[in-house]
């Protein structure tokens, strides 16, 4: 049988009007392609260290951000869009001077639908300004930072230091991005490529480049699950690379969720590897035994004889059966485990949502996966069967509706508007990933074409396989200085390592010619540049995919926006605060002015309330004060205002009218004698 294969038509010839081309070079080439665009799309993904957007948002808080109390609250108050997670050193609030002056209690205020928390605060704050800093992890495992002011009495300056990056960036978001990346790659290609052998090609157990594949998936897959549970504690504190060495700190993530599911991730990755073990060792040894007891008992044996294929196949589908059965059970496991700790575990419909999100990684790992082994097998190897493809064929057509299907109703439980796929970030990189999957199906049409015009090919898979298993049992055989030919048998006895030599020569010609025999069809080359095109565009897919399941959902954000935008100063339902220092060059003529205009919008009804305070902070009266706005791209003012002299140092006025919005311009006369006087001025914006 050997000889007939490597004796085949063009087996040692070209086929009209084929080149001549060098088949490693042209594999080194195209993987070198595929790693550059992988290694320049990781690049601008997380080249640029940006945190990762969460579900949880900021929606309010108590005070409000720049808002001026006349005393200090019993607590600060924070209320978030989704569940999230917060330990006692959450909220920090910090005094003028950078001191820490809550309670280091948090307070979970948490009631129905509404999430909120709280810092309690001991009585008896001085007036000043005081700083919030606080941090949390959102429900689907992202974190979220923030930090925001609020005066008691009136405004000061402050020297409390800030974070100096959100929650989530800098090298350590970097790092856990790319992790991420690999994380999704590592599944698709292992769940794919397992699918791809059982249901597809059977005979690819046997094939190296494979195997390979499979096995550098799962170490991929297993190394980046690790890698992302050491950097939980400093992607989601303190952003320090150093911290992944803090027992503590992984102690705390695996009571997590996302700590549970990345342990979950590793328990399954186990069984996965018994699993691979098994495929590529016991079901590919049955494979290979079916077929030579196939061949021997076809001309030796009755069909029910012992020895003949009976056996060998029976064996074989039962290793199919367990192998299927337990792919599958660890295959949904392992989809689970982002279905529970990402963006289907929180918001609209969870319990629809993560069984249609398990669905949907399947599906995804299914199509591309299987790509991928269908483009390692037509690039390595002997051909490829016409079944096998077409088997693929329809099995990745039945996914796409499956990914479709299941990516329509995920696009409306996160988007939830069509306005909101050209307003939000997360909406354009949805139609990003739905324009590469329409280029996806595009090229995979084309793919399907060439599948319906292929040939068997002039070599069978199965015998192709032959051939190159038995060049490596002989090479073997010679390079642990066994029998050699009766030509070499002198120069090998003397020189064992020519044995070797002789033999490595025999299996690259006997490779040589399984490669010409399988490049001579031109469908099959079509084919394989086809399938290449859509293993790109699906390295682009899964690059925008992880960006995407970082993103901060399109309902989260319209739901921030319809909130007020909490944490904003120009927001229309928080006061306009200005802190206006003044020097009218006379004795006792330095101070600062405190101008609260609320809410500060257009229209009648807004309430000024101006105070006066000296250096030291005490409020002080002076003769004569006036305000008066001004907009001058409307030619609009100078609008007076009447103020009503309260008390020390505190003047207001009612139902101050600004008829337009705008930047308007503020303008503060202070007299503090009879010679002694100036005019500030600032801008303020009316909403």
């Amino acid at each position: 049988m050997t000889t007939t294969v490597l004796c085949a038509p063009g087996s040692g010839a070209r086929a009209p009007g084929a080149r001549r081309t060098s088949a490693p070079r042209a594999r080194r080439s195209s993987a070198l392609r595929l790693l550059v665009l992988a290694a320049a799309l990781l690049g601008a993904l997380f080249g640029g260290a940006a945190p990762a957007s969460a579900h949880a948002a900021l929606t309010g808080s108590t005070p409000a951000q720049g808002s001026v109390v006349q005393s200090a609250p019993e607590q600060v108050t924070l209320t978030f869009s989704e569940g999230v997670a917060m330990s006692d050193d959450s909220v920090r609030v910090l005094d003028p001077q950078g001191k820490r002056v809550d309670r280091g209690k948090l307070r979970d205020l948490c009631s129905g639908e509404t999430v909120k928390y709280g810092a309690g605060l001991p009585p008896g704050l001085p007036d000043g300004t005081y700083t919030v800093a606080w941090q949390a992890v959102s429900a689907d495992s992202h974190p979220v930072s923030g930090a925001f002011t609020f005066s008691v009495g009136a405004p000061s300056e402050t020297s409390a230091p800030l974070p100096q990056q959100e929650a989530g960036g800098g090298v350590v978001g970097a790092l856990y991005g790319i992790a991420r990346y690999l994380a999704y790659a590592g599944f698709v290609v292992l769940v794919g490529g397992a699918a791809f052998v059982l249901i597809c090609r059977p005979a690819a157990a046997r094939v190296r480049s494979v195997q390979r594949l499979v096995a550098r998936s799962w170490a991929a897959l297993t190394a980046a699950t690790i890698a992302m549970l050491l950097l939980r504690t400093p992607y989601t504190t303190s952003g320090d690379l150093a911290d992944v060495f803090d027992l503590g700190g992984l102690r705390q993530v695996l009571e997590t969720k996302p700590g549970a599911a990345l342990v979950s991730r590793l328990l399954l990755l186990a069984a996965a590897a018994l699993f691979v073990a098994v495929l590529f060792g016991a079901y590919a040894r049955a494979q290979r035994e079916e077929g030579r007891t196939g061949a021997e008992g076809a001309g030796d044996a009755p069909s029910d004889a012992p020895g003949t294929a009976t056996a060998g196949t029976k064996r074989r589908k039962d290793l199919t059966f367990g192998l299927s059965v337990g792919g599958a059970i660890v295959a949904v496991g392992l989809a689970a485990t982002w279905a529970m700790a990402e963006h289907a575990s929180t918001g609209l419909q969870t319990a629809v949502a993560m069984p249609v999100d398990v669905l949907h990684l399947l599906a995804v790992a299914t199509w591309l996966g299987g790509l991928t082994a269908l483009l390692v097998s037509l690039y390595r190897g002997p051909a490829v069967a016409r079944s096998g493809v077409r088997r693929f064929s329809r099995l990745a057509f039945g996914s796409v509706l499956v990914v479709v299907a299941t990516g329509v109703y995920q696009s409306w439980r996160q988007v939830g508007t069509w306005q909101a796929l050209t307003d939000t970030s997360y909406g354009k990189l949805l139609l990003a990933k739905a324009a590469l999957v329409v280029v996806l199906v595009g090229i995979a049409w084309f793919s399907r074409r060439w599948t319906a015009r292929l040939g068997e090919g002039p070599a069978p898979e199965a015998e192709a396989t032959a051939v190159l298993e038995s060049v490596a049992a002989r090479t073997e055989t010679a390079a642990t200085d066994g029998p050699v030919p009766a030509a070499d048998a002198p120069t090998a006895e003397a020189d064992p390592e020519r044995a070797a030599q002789l033999a490595r020569q025999r299996a690259a010609l006997a490779s040589a010619r399984t490669k010409r025999i399988r490049d001579a069809d031109p469908e099959r080359s079509g084919l394989r540049r086809s399938v290449l095109a859509e293993a790109t565009v699906a390295v682009v897919v899964l690059a925008v995919t992880t960006v995407l399941t970082s993103t901060e959902p399109a309902r989260t954000e319209a739901a921030v926006k319809a909130a007020g935008g909490a944490g904003q100063s120009a927001d229309a339902n928080q006061p306009k605060v200005l802190n206006i220092p003044f020097d009218t060059g006379g004795p006792r003529g330095k101070g600062t002015a405190r101008v609260d205009l609320d809410p500060g919008r257009s229209g009648s009804g807004n309430a000024l309330h101006l105070r006066l305070a000296d250096p030291d902070g005490r409020t002080v009266d002076v003769p004569e004060v006036k305000v008066s706005f001004t907009l001058p791209d409307k030619d609009l003012g100078p609008l007076p205002v009447t103020l009503d002299h309260v008390s020390e140092g505190h003047w207001s006025a009612r139902d101050v009218q600004l008829p337009v919005p705008g930047q308007w311009q503020l303008s503060l006369v202070v007299r503090t004698s009879d010679i002694d006087q100036v005019t500030e001025t600032r801008n303020v914006k009316i909403n």
